[in-house]
């Protein structure tokens, strides 16, 4: 309980002008008006400074001159645990009195803001500032600036290719702020800037001093599918795939690695455009050089093929010394083929040298070579009435091409595949690729061509036709065949023959259709030609012919009695009468 014994009124104390509002050194309003003018003059939404005036685990509280104290949450300072009282800190004005009449201020906010005008400054004046790499995303890694997350992308780390991105993770480096999004308030920050800004001077002082055919030492930089780009201590140059090496290369890879010293030499550069070609392979004897001098036209070479193409092959009998086999030197066949149905990529292959130029560096060599060309002994192993089996390759309206063997070709006439069929189409025959029977009638060496036949396989059938289809003779055979001139009529002893419209004329008037079968009789049999004219309406005309030739003739054996009476009555006297009448006794006994 409050000890009051020793307080004491005030004696002058004026208890009327207190009740009535007036006090000493003028009214409520007046000082009121005079405190709050001693106060700062806050907005909401903007960035002051305070002091600390006191910390616990849960807030800081932070005095900017307002007639009230803020409250900021302390995990906003957890980034500075060496915070205490006293200590000035900027703040951001949220809400100058809450529900509760608190006023709420934000540190966090306060420093981002303050982070984004830092930024903006840095990229206007082109400033170098420091960044905490805090992690790896997808093309680059995430920096810490100012408090704010800017990119830094992996062509923006170094001006050599990185490899290795975690090995930044966790470092302080200075960057310079490159890009700023403002509306999503991306920014994009660059290590490399700084660096080429350093090495330029040094670039233009290197170019200045290079010379086409200098030799250098560079570390190689990049490896890309079309060449190598070498670090020449400050500036890049390029060896072209072409320039790695005399022999043919897939992949650089094959010639060098990362990070590997090598040296090269300056075969052109542009001063202007930065750009240097540079070259390996120039610094080794070029291999036609070294190419063994002995080497002549007609030996035979191994090699690796390099290099396909439709035309032909390329083959590598030596590092950088190529020889190309054309597609016509694979094969003694004329055919028209392709260079991959005879080798491929990557195969070892012997070949003949045709053609050897050691100035132009050109070598053409062939593989049919090694073979013997079949038309040397042509006659002795397809002599003019042998018999063979050959494949078919392709028909023409004329015939039938085929092949006894690789680079042997020969021609079937169209009229030398059957006696007795007329084939229109060699398709009508056989199909391509089938194997055919022949026998080899002319030899045309020279064209490298053979006349071959099928049909004379077999005994000319036409020798025994002549002596059955004798003109008269009646056989029997089946329409197989109808068109407006006639019909083709195939005969059961072997053979066709064909008949006009109007020998296909049936006895009761109607025409023969197709795939009857009817007498015929031949009207003409020509061997030379091949020709059989028959007749079906022959076979029952001649019958009636033949019938009225018979009617004619009885007729005429009744008439020739009466007539001998006749005769004989006109020339007879009186006295012969008895001679008639026993005539006449006799024929009517002969009835």
């Amino acid at each position: 309980m409050a000890n009051f014994e020793n307080v004491n009124p005030l004696s002058d104390f004026n208890w009327d002008d207190f009740e009535n509002g007036v006090t000493v050194g003028g009214d409520k309003e007046q000082l009121t008006k005079a405190y709050d003018d001693t106060l700062n003059k806050i907005q909401e939404h903007q960035v002051v400074e305070g002091e600390v005036i006191s910390i616990d685990k849960k807030e800081v509280v932070v005095n900017i001159g307002y007639k009230s104290d803020g409250i900021i949450p302390a995990s906003e300072f957890r980034y500075n645990p060496e915070l205490k009282v006293g200590d000035k800190v900027e703040v951001y004005v949220e809400n100058q009195e809450d529900k509760s009449g608190q006023l709420i201020l934000s540190h966090k906010k306060a420093r981002l803001q303050k982070s984004w005008e830092n930024i903006n400054e840095a990229l206007e004046a082109d400033a170098v500032i420091q960044g905490y790499i805090k992690s790896r995303t997808k093309g680059g890694m995430i920096v810490d600036v100012f408090g704010i997350e800017a990119f830094l992308p992996g062509s923006q780390i170094d001006v050599h290719p990185i490899r290795d991105y975690d090995v930044f993770v966790g470092k302080t480096m200075e960057f310079k702020v490159v890009k700023i999004n403002q509306e999503f308030r991306n920014v994009v920050v660059s290590h490399k800037a700084l660096i080429e800004a350093e090495l330029e001077a040094q670039r233009k002082e290197i170019i200045s001093h290079l010379e086409k055919g200098q030799i250098l030492e560079g570390v190689v930089k990049n490896i890309t599918s079309y060449g190598v780009f070498v670090d020449l201590g400050g500036v890049d140059g390029l060896i072209h795939i072409t320039d790695l090496s005399w022999g043919r290369i897939n992949d650089p890879h094959e010639v060098v690695e990362l990070d590997q010293k090598i040296n090269v030499v300056i075969l052109d550069f542009d001063e202007e455009k930065k750009r240097i070609a540079l070259g390996l392979k120039q610094l080794v004897p070029h291999p036609w050089d070294a190419l063994d001098p002995n080497l002549k036209v007609g030996d035979h070479v191994k090699g690796k093929v390099v290099v396909m193409a439709d035309y032909g092959a390329f083959v590598e009998i030596q590092p950088g010394v190529e020889g190309l086999i054309h597609v016509s030197e694979m094969s003694w066949s004329q055919h028209l083929r392709s260079a991959q149905e005879f080798m491929k990529a990557g195969d070892e292959v012997e070949a003949v040298v045709l053609t050897l130029d050691r100035d132009e560096r050109k070598m053409s060599l062939g593989i049919k070579q090694l073979k013997e060309d079949p038309w040397e002994a042509i006659e002795a192993k397809y002599p003019v009435g042998s018999k063979h089996v050959a494949k078919v390759r392709n028909f023409t309206n004329f015939g039938i091409f085929v092949e006894l063997e690789e680079g042997v070709d020969g021609l079937i006439h169209i009229s030398d595949l059957s006696w007795t069929k007329k084939v229109k189409h060699p398709s009508e025959f056989t199909q391509v690729g089938a194997n055919m029977d022949v026998i080899v009638l002319e030899i045309d060496k020279e064209n490298r061509r053979l006349s071959l036949g099928h049909k004379q396989l077999e005994t000319n059938p036409w020798d025994t036709y002549e002596s059955i289809y004798t003109p008269g003779s009646t056989h029997i055979g089946k329409i197989t065949e109808s068109m407006d001139k006639g019909a083709v009529i195939t005969l059961n002893e072997g053979g066709e023959g064909f008949a006009t419209p109007k020998h296909l004329v049936k006895e009761d008037g109607s025409q023969a259709q197709l795939g009857e079968e009817l007498p015929f009789v031949v009207i003409e049999f020509v061997k030379d030609t091949k020709r059989i004219i028959l007749s079906h309406s022959r076979t029952f005309e001649e019958a009636k012919e033949e019938q009225a030739r018979r009617q004619r003739s009885n007729n005429k054996k009744h008439s020739e009695p009466a007539t001998q009476i006749n005769n004989v009555t006109a020339g007879t006297s009186l006295g012969d009468l008895d001679v008639l009448a026993d005539l006449k006794k006799k024929m009517e006994e002969g009835k």
